[in-house]
């Protein structure tokens, strides 16, 4: 677990000594300027964190409450290829930095070691910028000439965070390197079906890593009997509402695992049959039977023994992953990480390396301050950062005061940014503490 004053020297740590470095290697900095390598930095990352739609007026008042005295036309000169490339680098330093919370007290996810959920998002960016993250073609964003995406794993129990990793925006899911990087013994991996790889469930099933996880839908399975069938046709055959099947996946991997399913009301059916014939007419295609009659179905493929979580938990605990969907749209919403008021392509990259790393630094905050709250509002708690990221700017340089500054925004974060419960469709906290109570 990290404490306030862990999170302030890893804070000046990184934008200090780390940013002059790193400023002469890439070009950035040639010789003796105001606007070094940890004054760019610090004066960007602060200032958009304050305002992500910050001015060049804001941005040089940030640089001078951190003690440099430019103008705004100087700070509009300094955004060049080699700033984007400093940018950058320092970005991968910050990545590698670790903080984490308390693990959180509900009992279903302490049953394992860790419950880490794994995704990405595109960025797109200037079709200028394609020579330095390649998109998918195109000028929509469905497909641009150029686009960036964001692989990041997230241990939702203490909230320390694997990344975010950058690739081009072509870039398929599985190719990332997240998930076949090594888990603790015990833990929970959910990853959407972008990652979903026979090789990498049998390593960490190999691993004694637990995985909750959607199969796709041509996946050779074979039944409780052992004879090859396919997922629609195995639960075409179920009657019940419910299903708790062994099941092993794979022509050649055999991988040993349950099959657990709960039947939607037909309402809901039919609402995923329109979604999919409409998605696929959009793509000129046509939906199989197959994915179809799956409509019928909430299900996922486990590791996990049943006397360690049950069908109902299981359908629970795997609506967690859709906290790192949430993240992402915080980091969009609230950070502005895909939006800027510049058309510069030099300064809008710049932009997106610098309010990554800001994003970065608020949520070493939020895991210092409010992460062990179940009921904790991230949205909330951001608008709360950003009130006091100008101030963080004003006392970087001093330890101390940094060190009150944050334990200023703790104190607001425990007192207020949480959720209120609701009735009709219960929040994802609520539902994990109604398993606590029923187990």
């Amino acid at each position: 677990m990290s404490t306030v004053t862990q999170v302030a020297k890893t804070m000046q740590a990184l934008l200090n000594e780390p940013a002059n470095r790193l400023a002469r290697e890439t070009g950035f900095v040639q010789r003796q300027s105001e606007l070094g390598g940890a004054e760019f930095a610090q004066a960007l990352v602060f200032g958009w964190l304050a305002n992500p739609d910050a001015t060049l007026e804001e941005l040089s008042q940030t640089a001078i409450a951190i003690g440099a005295c430019v103008t705004p036309q100087a700070v509009h000169k300094r955004f060049t290829p080699q700033a984007a490339a400093f940018m950058e680098q320092l970005l991968k330093e910050g990545v590698q930095q670790v903080i984490t919370a308390a693990p959180l007290a509900q009992p279903i996810l302490r049953r394992f070691n860790g419950v880490y959920l794994t995704d990405s998002s595109v960025v797109t960016l200037p079709d200028v910028l394609a020579e330095v993250w390649p998109g998918c073609g195109g000028s929509t964003p469905e497909g641009t000439s150029a686009a960036v995406k964001l692989q990041v794993r997230i241990d939702f129990s203490s909230g320390s965070l694997q990344g975010p990793l950058l690739q081009a925006g072509r870039t398929h899911d599985q190719n990332s390197p997240l998930p076949t990087s090594p888990l603790p013994d015990g833990a929970l991996h959910l990853a959407d079906l972008g990652y979903f790889r026979l090789d990498t469930l049998r390593d960490y099933d190999q691993q004694r890593v637990y995985w909750l996880v959607r199969p796709k839908v041509n996946t050779v399975i074979y039944d409780q009997h052992g004879q090859p069938t396919t997922l629609a046709q195995l639960l075409a055959a179920q009657s019940g509402s419910q299903v708790d099947l062994a099941i092993q996946l794979g022509a050649s991997h055999r991988i040993g695992c349950r099959l657990l399913a709960v039947r939607v009301p037909s309402a809901i059916a039919q609402k995923r049959r329109r979604q999919l014939r409409a998605r696929a007419k959009k793509k000129g295609q046509t939906v199989s039977k197959a994915r179809l009659q799956l409509a019928d179905w909430g299900y996922y493929i486990t590791n996990v023994p049943a006397d360690l979580l049950t069908i109902q938990e299981a359908m629970t605990v795997a609506g967690v992953r859709w906290q790192i969907e949430l993240l992402f749209k915080l980091w969009k919403s609230e950070g502005k990480l895909d939006k800027s008021r510049s058309s510069k392509p030099w300064r809008i990259l710049c932009e997106f390396y610098a309010k990554l790393l800001a994003l970065l630094i608020q949520h070493w905050i939020f895991l210092v301050s409010c992460w062990t709250y179940p009921d904790r509002s991230l949205h909330k708690a951001a608008q709360t950062v950003r009130k006091q990221a100008f101030h963080l700017a004003v006392v970087f340089s001093n330890t101390r005061q940094l060190c009150q500054a944050l334990a200023l925004i703790q104190h607001c974060l425990a007192v207020g940014c949480r959720l209120d419960k609701r009735r009709k469709q219960p929040a994802t906290f609520q539902r994990l503490m109604c398993l606590s109570f029923e187990s």
